[in-house]
């Protein structure tokens, strides 16, 4: 259905709001549903914007389905209406379009709600609606915005000061579903396979629903998620070829820490900055995640040297994964060097998850302490570290920790469970299924 025709029944009185949208329908047909939790429990009354950022593939554009659904059940006919950025293109369409559903609003709804899919498809969209907002066009309005780009979370702050009304929270980045949900909803299918398939979906509720049905992350799905990386590296004048090297390097040397130049010349690209371009696309989308070493004396991130890459959307490196990995079997038959990093990457796109949620600076890098003999793989605080392992270990093997960290304990990440005064083993599932 055509956005103009969708919010035409919108705006009248429906007995049946769900049918209006394909992707509910889908939903419906699923055999696996999941509940969705990025930290955005309900929408606000008031007015202002949005900023719901996330990866595609994730189930942006269902939640908002859902949404508007229920806007339309609590509020009554009217109270919302639809844009898909995808369909304008162009800033100027995307402000007249509003001006003209902010004038359609029936004059007795007391909530009135915008919800704009997909607005970072859109080439200076925040232009037209600073434009709205200053004219007082949308001072009424709640306007909800989905994209797929994180640039908007990690440096929004700027784009509207003061226009975004008084929100006690504005900005959201859409994570995968946690792993308790997967659990709660595919153990039954899949057992004690049920880790491993969460590694591969990477929490994406529609390569969760595949591989709890046909045991194999789909093709069109693969295909799905590198249209949108590589057409979001072509969008910025940048080489496909190129990002490929980029992410072979970086699955390459994994949990190694790694300049920029030396990112640079494994790569074949032509200098730092350019190396830099392609970290910078892929943190954007959300795709992948700096960790610095950090320095224990000051707490502070050490900028000027090497760093490693997190990948924090499992789903996007697996897409590039040399391996093609496809299936549980195919994972298992991985070098355990290589399922080692599969499960550093799942901790890290786990506190990422977690620390979306919470609200805190979203996308904001990670930080790891190494000197020359020991490193620690997460430093969360100074007083909060994580180490992952993929094997069992043992208190034994982290005897040195309380000599560098007196007073504190380590939580080791691997598969068998241990307490100490200074070190605590836990479980991959159990450590996932703690509650944020």
């Amino acid at each position: 259905m055509d956005p103009k025709t969708l919010n035409q029944a919108l705006l009248v009185p429906h007995p049946n709001v769900e049918v209006l949208f394909p992707a509910l329908i889908k939903l419906r047909e699923a055999r696996y549903v999941f509940n969705v939790d990025f930290g955005l429990k309900e929408l606000p009354e008031e007015p202002g914007i949005l900023l719901i950022r996330g990866a595609r593939q994730y189930g942006k554009s269902t939640w908002m389905a859902q949404a508007i659904v229920l806007t339309i059940k609590q509020y009554g006919a009217g109270s919302a209406v639809y844009v898909n950025g995808e369909d304008l293109l162009e800033a100027d369409k995307l402000e007249h379009e509003i001006a003209n559903l902010v004038a359609a609003f029936p004059k007795q709804s007391t909530v009135r709600r915008i919800f704009i899919d997909e607005i970072t498809a859109i080439p200076n969209w925040e232009v037209a609606l600073k434009k709205l907002a200053d004219n007082g066009v949308i001072a009424n309005v709640l306007v909800v915005t989905t994209g797929s780009k994180a640039t908007d979370v990690r440096r929004g702050s700027e784009r509207f000061p003061g226009r975004k009304g008084r929100l006690a929270r504005t900005k959201y980045l859409f994570t995968p579903i946690s792993y308790a949900e997967f659990y709660r909803v595919c153990h039954s299918a899949l057992g004690d396979k049920t880790l491993m398939a969460y590694l591969l979906s990477g929490g994406s509720p529609i390569a969760c629903n595949e591989l709890a049905v046909t045991q194999r992350i789909p093709e069109f799905l693969i295909e799905l998620v590198r249209d949108w990386i590589d057409g979001e590296i072509i969008l910025s004048g940048r080489s496909r070829s190129a990002l490929l090297n980029v992410m072979n390097i970086i699955m390459r040397w994994g949990g190694t820490p790694v300049g920029q130049a030396k990112l640079a010349r494994e790569a074949n690209l032509a200098n730092n900055t350019t190396a830099a371009g392609y970290v910078d696309v892929l943190h954007d989308l959300g795709c992948i995640t700096p960790a610095f070493p950090w320095d224990k004396s000051r707490d502070l991130l050490i900028l000027r040297k090497p760093c490693k890459y997190h990948f924090t959307n499992l789903l996007a490196m697996l897409t590039y994964h040399p391996a093609k990995v496809r299936t549980i079997e195919d994972f298992e038959k991985l070098h355990p060097k290589d399922q080692g990093l599969w499960y550093e990457w799942l901790i890290a796109q786990e506190l990422l998850r977690r620390s979306s949620i919470a609200g805190d600076d979203l996308l904001a890098p990670q930080a790891f302490w190494q000197n020359k003999s020991h490193e620690i793989d997460f430093v969360m605080a100074p007083n909060h570290f994580i180490e992952v392992k993929r094997a069992s270990c043992s208190a034994l093997d982290f005897t040195w920790f309380s000599q560098h960290f007196p007073h504190n304990v380590l939580k080791v990440v691997n598969q068998h469970t241990f307490q100490t005064k200074t070190t605590e083993g836990i479980d991959f599932e159990a450590f996932l299924k703690e509650k944020v």
